[in-house]
C-alpha cells in the first residue's frame, strides 16, 4: 500500500469511528438511511468546465457542483476554451475564475500547441507552474517531429503530456464507430485505427525520450494491447477510459445525441478489452470526459448533435452497480481507479475532502436533477445502486 493510500484509510477509518470527528457524526445523524459509507473524494484528471469562453455550456462553479454532487474533490480541466490556455496571460483567465468561483480543487491544463491548432508549440516553460499538465484535448497532435518536441519540453519541465490520440486523415467525417450500427442506418464511422495508430506512434516517441506520458479516453482493443505493451517495456505511460466505455456498445446506440462522444461507442469485443485492461491494472483511472452542451446542441441527432456528454454525476453509482455490486471488482480496486491512482501520477494530495454515499439506496438517472448545465447522458433513466448524501471539501459541505 502507497503512503498516500495509507494515509486515506487511516482518515476515513478514523471518521467512520466517529471517535474525534464530531463534525462528520452530526452530519450523519441529518440522514434516515440505515447505512452510509464515507469514501475519500475522488479525482477526475479530464473534465471540461468550459469557461472562459462557452459559459452557456458550464462554468467553473455549475461544473465544481456537478463534481462534488458526484463525490469528486480534484479535477483536471481540459484546455479548449476561449482564450486557449497557451501563454501566461491565456492560462491566467482562466485560473482567475477558478480562484474566485471553485468549489473544489481544479487544477487546468495548459495547451500543447497554440491554439490547440497544431502548428505552434505553446509557452510551456511560462505555464509549467500553474498548469497540472499539457494535452491538446479534443485534437491530436499531428505532426511527429512537434509531439517530440513537446514531449522533450514536458520532460526538462517535469511535466507530462496528456494526449488526445487521433489522426485526422482516418476520421473521413465519420461521427460514431464504424460498426454494425453505423452500416445498417447509413451512418459515417470512425475507424478505431483512427484512436489506437497515433497511440502507437506516440509510445514509440515517448520510450525515445523518456517522458511521462498519459492517454486520455481510450475505446480500442488495440489501444489496450498498446498501452500494456508498452508497459511491459517499461514505457513511462498511463491511460484511463470512461465509465461509458466500459458498459455501453454501438449496439445500445439510438438516434439522439446523448449517444454521441468521441471516441465514440466501440464494438463488444472492445468493451471486454477495455473491462480486461482495468481489471489487470493497463487502465489505471476512470476519467469521465465531462462535455456539457446546451440542449439545443445535443438535440440534432447522431450525425449534427456536438460530441460529449456528461458524466460527473453518475459515474460512481455506474462503477459501483455494474462491477462492485456484481462482483467483478472489489470496492477497494473501484476506490485505486477513481481517487487514489490518479492522485499519485498527477502529483495531487488528498486534500481534506471525503464524501457519503448510501451504497444500498436505488436511484434512477434524472438529468434534470443534474447540478451541471449540461444534460445529455446515455444513461438517462437507468436504476443504479450508490446515492450520494454530501461531499465535504476543506471542511465545508460542497
Amino acid at each position: 500500500m502507497t503512503e498516500l493510500k495509507a494515509k486515506m484509510y487511516a482518515k476515513v477509518k478514523d471518521e467512520k469511528s466517529l471517535s474525534n470527528c464530531f463534525f462528520t457524526q452530526e452530519l450523519l445523524s441529518a440522514f434516515n438511511a440505515p447505512e452510509y459509507s464515507i469514501l475519500p473524494g475522488f479525482c477526475d484528471v479530464h473534465v471540461h468546465f468550459r469557461e472562459p469562453g462557452f459559459s452557456y455550456k458550464e462554468t467553473v462553479r455549475t461544473g465544481s457542483l456537478s463534481a462534488a454532487a458526484g463525490g469528486y474533490t480534484d479535477v483536471c480541466t481540459m484546455p479548449n476554451l476561449n482564450p486557449v490556455p497557451d501563454s501566461v496571460e491565456h492560462l491566467k483567465e482562466q485560473t482567475d475564475i477558478i480562484k474566485r468561483d471553485a468549489l473544489i480543487g481544479v487544477h487546468p491544463y495548459g495547451a500543447i500547441t497554440v491554439g490547440e491548432k497544431g502548428e505552434r508549440i505553446a509557452d510551456l516553460e511560462g505555464m509549467s507552474e500553474n498548469c497540472i499538465a499539457f494535452s491538446d484535448d479534443g485534437r491530436g497532435v499531428q505532426d511527429m517531429g512537434m509531439m517530440r518536441e513537446a514531449m522533450q519540453r514536458a520532460k526538462a519541465l517535469g511535466k507530462m503530456i496528456v494526449a488526445h490520440c487521433e489522426v485526422n486523415d482516418l476520421l473521413f467525417g465519420g461521427y460514431i464507430h464504424d460498426g454494425e450500427y453505423a452500416r445498417a442506418r447509413g451512418h459515417k464511422g470512425i475507424c478505431s485505427e483512427s484512436e489506437w495508430r497515433q497511440i502507437e506512434r506516440d509510445l514509440k516517441l515517448c520510450d525515445e525520450v523518456g517522458c511521462d506520458y498519459h492517454v486520455c479516453h481510450i475505446s480500442t482493443k488495440e489501444s489496450v494491447e498498446l498501452i500494456r505493451a508498452a508497459q511491459a517495456d517499461g514505457v513511462r505511460v498511463t491511460c484511463e477510459t470512461g465509465p461509458h466505455y466500459l458498459i455501453l456498445t454501438d449496439k445500445d446506440l439510438q438516434e439522439h445525441g446523448r449517444f454521441k462522444m468521441n471516441p465514440p461507442l466501440r464494438g463488444e469485443a472492445d468493451k471486454n478489452a477495455l473491462i480486461e485492461g482495468v481489471l489487470d491494472g493497463t487502465i489505471s483511472m476512470i476519467a469521465t470526459d465531462h462535455a456539457p452542451h446546451s440542449c439545443e446542441e445535443k438535440s440534432r441527432g447522431l450525425e449534427k448533435s456536438a460530441f460529449g456528454i456528461v458524466g460527473l454525476e453518475t459515474a460512481f453509482p455506474l462503477m459501483y452497480t455494474h462491477f462492485v455490486k456484481s462482483g467483478m471488482m472489489s470496492m477497494d480496486k473501484l476506490v485505486d481507479l477513481m481517487c487514489y491512482n490518479a492522485r499519485e501520477r498527477f502529483g495531487l494530495p488528498l486534500g481534506d475532502g471525503f464524501s457519503i454515499w448510501a451504497l444500498d439506496e436505488e436511484l434512477t438517472v434524472d438529468p434534470d436533477k443534474f447540478k451541471s448545465k449540461g444534460r445529455a447522458t446515455p444513461f438517462e433513466g437507468a436504476k443504479l445502486f450508490g446515492a450520494h448524501k454530501a461531499t465535504v471539501y476543506n471542511g465545508k459541505i460542497i
